[in-house]
């Protein structure tokens, strides 16, 4: 029978990197590449510094409570004295307590970015399927999991036997008063935590490096699905070449529509075709139409239909065709199109005028 997962593409065929949207929407529904080694291990290094700063003054007090219960065992209750000793092993655990969950809180938030789903927490009868869960147990992820705790408890377990020493000495601090038992008892609990965090460290990385690729991997995608986000984020291909072409066309007949009011059109003369437009002695003349070959003839058209005149000038039409519509003419073309300007308003004045630059100018 066909179930649900049939339809599903097979991971051999998600040949395509994720994009970005891919893995927001994943990160937004708690999927992220979220190392707990990585958790683990600044969960160590601030609990290591909180033992380093703060233990040593707490044993001062933890010393004085202690005296304080022997001296008094004998008449203290039962109750009292468990209260003594609470009190003195919060005052050694909760620091090195609060270090931990400080820095695990702020890996997760690091690797996460600070965002956080809930997602997870909703309930889901495939967590309570009998076959998934003994797939987790017996499959591939959990042989690679086991792989990787034996890895870290070799690791960990060289780095605390070298930071052990000599058991020689140990045994000999036995034999210390209790101020120099508890002050050597600090020293090699906090070389064996900085040994602890030297092999966490390198487990750490390996760990971050593989949970990224493996996420990535994950997240990777087919060509359909590639297709599919992208119609949904840009549009349909069709529909976008639909609307690049009705954008074309109005610019177009706006375009033809500025022509009559145009000052004059330099042509090439039958290639390239630009509108001048010219407002008065304030400002400078802009260019409202261009065009080649066709667009040039009927830019041609409107103008003889609206009697702008034309003024073949090759040169300056090829010049000014590479400005933007709108835009004001470049300085080093002023002499060229104030000659024709001043041409045409001498020919709409009736006098007699050669065309600027020996081009030749015909009216509609």
């Amino acid at each position: 029978m066909a179930g649900e997962s049939d339809n599903a593409p097979d991971q051999d065929s998600k040949t395509e990197a994720a994009t970005q949207k891919r893995i927001d929407q994943a990160a937004e529904q708690g999927q992220v590449a979220l190392s707990r080694e990585a958790v683990g291990w600044l969960a160590l290094l601030f609990a290591t510094l909180a033992a380093a700063m703060l233990l040593p003054g707490q044993a001062i007090g933890v010393m004085r409570l202690l005296r304080n219960l022997l001296e008094q065992a004998h008449a203290l209750p039962m109750d009292a004295a468990a209260g003594l000793l609470l009190e003195a092993a919060s005052m050694l655990v909760l620091p090195v307590a609060a270090g931990a969950a400080l820095g695990a809180v702020l890996a997760t938030l690091v690797q996460t970015r600070g965002a956080l789903s809930f997602s997870g927490l909703a309930p889901s009868l495939q967590k309570l399927s009998p076959a998934a869960g003994f797939k987790r147990l017996v499959g591939t992820e959990a042989l690679a999991e086991m792989a990787r705790t034996l890895v870290k408890l070799a690791l960990v377990g060289a780095a605390l036997w070298w930071a052990a020493g000599d058991l020689s000495s140990l045994q000999a601090a036995l034999h210390l008063p209790p101020g120099g038992l508890i002050a050597r008892s600090g020293q090699v609990a906090l070389h064996l935590m900085a040994a602890a965090l030297a092999a966490f460290t390198a487990i750490a990385i390996a760990d971050l490096l593989w949970v990224r690729l493996r996420h990535l991997d994950q997240l990777r995608m087919t060509k359909q699905e590639l297709k599919d986000e992208a119609k949904e984020s840009e549009g349909d291909p069709y529909l976008r070449a639909r609307r690049r072409e009705m954008q074309r066309r109005f610019g177009r007949t706006r375009m033809l529509a500025a022509v009559p009011g145009a000052a004059v059109v330099v042509t090439n003369p039958t290639h390239y075709a630009v509108a001048l437009a010219y407002g008065g002695a304030d400002a400078a003349p802009r260019l409202v139409a261009k065009g080649v070959d066709s667009m040039a003839a009927r830019i041609r058209a409107a103008a003889e239909a609206a009697g702008v005149p034309l003024v073949a000038n090759p040169p300056l039409a090829r010049a000014l065709h590479q400005l933007e519509l709108e835009q004001e003419i470049p300085a080093e073309h002023y002499q060229a199109v104030a000659e024709i300007i001043a041409f045409v308003w001498r020919r709409r004045g009736g006098l007699d005028a050669a065309p600027p630059n020996g081009g030749a100018s015909h009216d509609a």
